[in-house]
């Protein structure tokens, strides 16, 4: 699987301290292995038809990523649960 980035991702991303950059590296090593593993809690987020997809870093923290292809993700940012909202409005 090939997994890109979009440029808000990477700007939220490196606004994190270090502790979560940590735990979120540490769950991109599941997710990679295991899109759908339990730790991750990975769902579909509201309205379905956006195709939009969370995994979680911790309690607070998300990313938010959509299949761009088959074999593609493309992660869209990552920060507070809510964060949502803001990619589907």
């Amino acid at each position: 699987m090939e997994i890109t980035e979009t440029s808000q991702f990477r700007k939220s991303f490196e606004k994190l301290d270090g502790g979560l950059k940590k735990k979120t590296k540490k769950q991109f090593a599941l997710f990679l292995d295991n899109l759908f593993h339990p730790s991750l809690n990975t769902e579909k987020l509201e309205p379905k038809t956006a195709n939009i997809w969370s995994f979680r870093i911790d309690k607070n923290i998300r990313v938010i990523f959509t299949f761009a292809e088959k074999e593609t993700v493309l992660l869209l940012d990552i920060g507070p649960h809510d964060i949502y909202r803001k990619k589907i409005k």
